[in-house]
């Protein structure tokens, strides 16, 4: 490519792209370059000045790599290629100066300091820095701000690297921080003491280079070398993040992100972050069966046995909760439709239309949404269905993309078109020949508010057409982390959740916890929390959560990850797919594998696409058949982000969130 520029980087000669900052060209080569105020996510803000780096032939002072780009540098004696110099003696002493400077006013609290073990300024002090302060004044202080129940903060330890502030209105789209003062004066601090009001705060945490930002919930539990890391898959939303659990002993003590730009980048929301605590309460640890009306704990052969007799010759309903992998899914559908009995996993009611892949997951990725110049949300809020989605939006917004919005009007951090709030503004907008839009690399997003009910299929159908008129790709964003796997293994039944649940004498929950089932029917519940399921039911299978045992989950765009166990289930709690294997056996009808690698053959035989780990799959598009739509409003499927799920509403941290936002969002009295 010859718009390319050559530049010396210690002695390394590279091409780059002339638009890289010198921070980043240097990482093409793989040379590091300190940094505190500096990340690649956020503007930049030149404030930390550790990035220095000497410019050969450039100003005789050290330059900050992260504000100045390659095209800025001018080439050296006879057209000669720029050089750039990392290591040389003048930038070592301007990094050790620098170093000095904010090490003057910072408390030398490590020992207690939550982020001991991980911090920046530590691992930077020891690498750039000396070995003595010739700083003999007494240290300055700052107060504490409080900023909700999620961050503790310590800003004394604060070096004013502004990445916080540039988070919460860049990415989460809030202006409640900011920085007072000048000098020594100056502090980070938030809007008339505010709390955050964001789904989105404990992302500072980690992108606080020092301990002035903190987990509340996590502080003084553990220390980063006490942990067990294991990468593995949210599923709190339908999204997918990485993240990675840290544990201690059988207790995860915290959730952090892992990059993966394909899908979430590298943040994750507040409640993938901290339900963690909701992994430890109302645990089912030893199966129970209910007699004379009461549920009494039994040992595995007896809650098996009963659960087996009641089954024998009756009509079977399988249930899919929002929280199952793929293969516990596969061995319930297995086992259930091997008695003649039907599975069901649209238990919200959404009219997804089974085998059509474009109609139940779409042709976009969430990756399209940065490039897009007009995205077009249906029954959806973002904000609180995706909130990872819904930034990765705002980015695009920012950008300058167009974003209409069908369904009611909510506060989404962008500003954006209020098409309509019923079906009958999407039957306008479907019908009409879109011109201009056809040229713009645009996106549709449907969801599950807009599926739900009667006639959603027709509200899919309309969508499907909105896509092809504008020449737009079609994102379905679903809520439930199981649903999109459980529809590619055909856990449908036809007429969808009416049609499955009607005639069952026997209702076989794996973990559905979000529907009220009707009386006279004998339910065995298999799940891991004592939720809405549980109490319900006649027989109770403790499982694993998702934590404890391996899975592949499916998310909003058809990627399939894979879930790795971080822990074991408490007590006699087993592994869901080896639940169902064991009871096939108590029935007389044997499921066909006895391990999960064996499980997990079956299902990749059975589904190809399954095998193809972090990978989106393309789907062939089959429109569906439009048909007019009544001018009914979508309902939003999510209305309190907090709980929407047996881990979430079983967290006392999730309980007290939902309570503040409750109170803020109650209507304000006159005299207020």
């Amino acid at each position: 490519m010859s718009d390319l520029r050559k530049i010396i980087i210690d002695d390394q000669e590279i091409e780059v792209d002339p638009a890289l900052t010198l921070i980043q060209a240097c990482e093409q080569v793989g040379v590091e370059v300190p940094r505190f105020c500096y990340h690649e996510r956020l503007s930049i803000a030149g404030n930390c000045r550790m990035c220095l780096v000497e410019v050969v032939g450039g100003p005789p002072k050290p330059a900050a790599s992260c504000a100045m780009q390659v095209k800025d540098l001018r080439p050296g004696p006879d057209g000669a290629p720029p050089v750039i110099k990392t290591n040389s003696p003048m930038v070592k002493k301007a990094r050790e100066g620098v170093m000095e400077f904010l090490l003057i006013n910072h408390p030398l609290d490590c020992p207690i300091c939550d982020q001991g073990g991980e911090c920046d300024l530590q691992d930077q002090a020891m690498a750039y820095g000396v070995d003595f302060s010739r700083y003999r004044e007494p240290k300055r202080a700052s107060e504490d701000l409080d900023l909700g129940p999620l961050v503790e903060t310590h800003m004394t330890r604060c070096i004013s690297c502004t990445r916080c502030v540039r988070f919460t209105t860049e990415v989460a789209g809030i202006t409640q921080m900011g920085q007072t003062g000048r000098g020594e004066d100056a502090e980070i601090t938030s809007y008339l003491n505010q709390t955050l009001h964001s789904n989105m705060q404990g992302n500072i945490i980690d992108l606080c280079p020092v301990g002035a930002l903190v987990s509340k919930p996590y502080a003084f539990t553990a220390r980063p070398w006490e942990l067990t890391k294991t990468e593995t898959i949210d599923v709190m939303d339908a999204l997918g993040s990485n993240i990675r659990v840290d544990t201690k002993g059988r207790e995860v003590m915290r959730i952090l992100p892992r990059n993966n730009d394909g899908v979430n980048e590298e943040w994750i929301s507040d409640k993938t972050r901290f339900v963690w605590d909701g992994l430890r309460r109302q645990r089912l640890d030893t199966p129970y069966v209910r007699v004379d009306g009461k549920l009494k704990p039994a040992t595995w052969p007896e809650a098996l046995a009963v659960a087996a007799t009641a089954m024998k010759g009756k009509k079977v309903a399988g249930l899919i909760g929002d929280l199952a992998s793929v293969e516990a899914t596969y061995a319930l559908k297995q086992l259930v439709e091997g008695l003649g009995g039907v599975v069901e996993c649209r238990t919200d009611g959404a009219e997804l239309p089974a085998g059509n892949r474009s109609g139940y997951v779409g042709t976009a990725t969430i990756e399209d949404i940065d490039s897009a110049e007009m995205i077009q949300l249906i029954g959806t809020n973002p904000a609180i269905e995706a909130p990872v989605l819904n930034a990765r939006i705002r980015k695009a917004w920012l950008r300058g993309a167009t974003v209409g919005v069908i369904g009611e009007a909510i506060d989404l951090s962008y500003e954006y078109v209020h098409v309509g709030k019923d079906r009958s503004a999407l039957a306008d907008l479907s019908s009409k020949e879109i011109g201009e839009t056809k040229e713009l690399n645009s996106i549709v997003i449907v969801g599950q508010g807009a599926l739900r009910g009667e006639g959603g299929a027709d509200v899919l159908a309309h969508a499907m057409k909105l896509a092809e008129n504008s020449n737009s790709k079609l994102l379905i964003l679903h809520t439930a982390a199981a649903r999109v796997g459980a529809m590619d293994v055909g856990a449908v039944t036809e007429g969808g959740m009416g049609a499955a649940v009607k005639d069952a004498e026997v209702i076989y929950s794996l973990g559905a916890d979000e529907l009220d089932i009707k009386p006279g029917s004998f339910v065995i519940y298999q799940g891991s929390h004592g939720d809405r399921g549980a109490h319900r039911a006649d027989v109770i299978l403790p499982g694993a959560a998702w934590t404890e045992e391996n899975g592949l989950f499916v998310n909003t765009e058809g990627r399939t990850q894979l879930a790795v166990r971080a822990g074991y289930a408490p007590g006699e709690a087993k592994e869901n797919w080896a639940i169902l294997r064991a009871l096939s056996a108590e029935l007389g009808a044997t499921l066909p594998f006895d391990s999960l690698a064996q499980l997990r053959r079956a299902l990749i035989e059975a589904v190809p696409h399954l095998a193809l780990i972090d990978t989106v799959p393309e789907n062939d598009w089959q429109p569906l058949e439009v048909k007019p739509l009544s001018n009914a409003s979508f309902a939003m499927p999510v209305t309190d982000f907090y709980l929407t799920n047996p881990i979430a509403r079983a967290s006392e941290v999730m309980a007290d969130l939902a309570r503040r936002a409750a109170e803020r969002n109650a209507a304000p009295m006159a005299a207020e």
